[in-house]
């Protein structure tokens, strides 16, 4: 491996890392991560089925590598490329009661009404005006690991413009979307009146979240809570991202790591050229198609052993807070960037069992 150059060293304060702060229905900053609400009854019912039949929170000790796009054949990809190169905040949700897809057009609706109340709380508002929100909820088609898999839900927040010209378009200015890709453990543990859609993607204002969550919880007796990725997990995708084919340009394969210091934290990003690091997975990885626990540690270990070798810094004894690749970027604080059409399904794979996994 090509000895990389000198580590970048950067204060916290100067990171430009996401809010890790959740946001209340009433749009109010709370001391954990996540949105928080309340649980219902039926809810509750439908967590106890879960809990009682599954064995989810288990770490495992292998994880698939889809070496194929996966992408079905009736995928919109216009769609599929406003998924892409966006910085996405996630939530797991548990599942939802009697959500129906046909009726789409009245959930647009009855959402519009609620975001644009309360986003008009406090305010004096004539009966019958135009309040400038108009909320749309859409399938996207092709997003399946298995064909048991819900399809997945696109809900999009639409800006009116104050000035009425004929022709003016609205402006999208929040995003967020459902779906569950190779969930069929969960598929197959609750009632048929659920639906399961346990990943939940937000781009956009929190306060847009927050009421969104709200509105889906009331009606549909769901849980939403924020999705934080674990140093460990975090591992996990650099082993399996590094390992992934990429027909473009690669980019470096960078870490960054967090350091407890006194009075302010200090972050070390290490980057590693992307033809090294497929070189040392391409040493570490036993079965193709395949990753386990050991090959995940040991390639970590040989990157911390290189950087030890050359700066004098135990990586062991901070904390790995980001990973970015050729495929995608995760944030600890549960945010992510996906940068290939054809590693998509894969990814979401991942976030998947990360979500259901938190459903306990």
């Amino acid at each position: 491996m090509r000895r990389s150059g000198r580590p970048s060293l950067r204060r916290r304060q100067d990171m430009d890392t996401p809010d890790s702060g959740g946001m209340t229905p009433l749009g109010r900053k709370t001391a954990e991560t996540g949105i928080n609400f309340t649980s219902t009854t039926r809810f509750s019912r439908g967590l106890t089925f879960i809990r009682t039949h599954t064995l989810f929170g288990q770490s495992p000790t292998r994880r698939i590598i889809p070496q194929t796009s996966l992408l079905q054949e009736n995928a919109d990809p216009q769609k599929i490329a406003f998924l892409l190169r966006k910085q996405w905040t996630l939530y797991s949700v548990t599942p939802m009661y009697k959500f129906s897809y046909d009726n789409l057009k009245e959930y647009s609706r009855l959402l519009s009404a609620f975001v644009a109340a309360e986003k008009q709380k406090g305010l004096a508002v004539e009966v019958g005006n135009d309040l400038g929100i108009k909320v749309t909820l859409s399938t996207v088609l092709g997003l399946k690991g298995t064909d048991q898999d819900q399809v997945a839900i696109l809900v999009q927040i639409a800006s009116r413009s104050q000035l009425l010209f004929e022709n003016a378009e609205d402006k999208v200015v929040w995003s967020g979307w459902f779906c569950c890709i190779s969930g069929d453990d969960l598929l197959e543990s609750v009632p048929e009146d659920f639906t399961c859609l346990s990943l939940f993607l937000a781009n956009g204002a929190e306060s847009y979240t927050a009421i969104v969550g709200s509105w889906f919880q009331k009606t549909f007796d769901c849980y939403f809570s924020r999705l934080t990725i674990s140093p460990l997990n975090l591992a996990w995708m650099a082993a399996m991202w590094t390992g992934c084919k990429v027909d473009s340009h690669m980019a470096a394969t960078e870490l960054v790591f967090s350091v407890p210091c006194i009075p302010q934290s200090l972050d070390i990003s290490y980057a590693i050229h992307p033809e090294d690091a497929k070189a040392l997975w391409d040493t570490v990885q036993k079965t193709p198609g395949e990753v386990t626990q050991e090959e995940v540690n040991l390639f970590m270990d040989c990157l911390y052993s290189h950087f030890h070798r050359h700066f004098k810094i135990h990586l062991s004894a901070t904390r790995l807070v980001k990973v970015s690749t050729s495929i995608a970027s995760a944030h600890c604080d549960g945010n992510i960037k996906i940068l290939h059409s054809k590693h998509l399904i894969g990814v979401l794979m991942l976030l998947t069992e990360l979500a259901i996994s938190q459903i306990q």
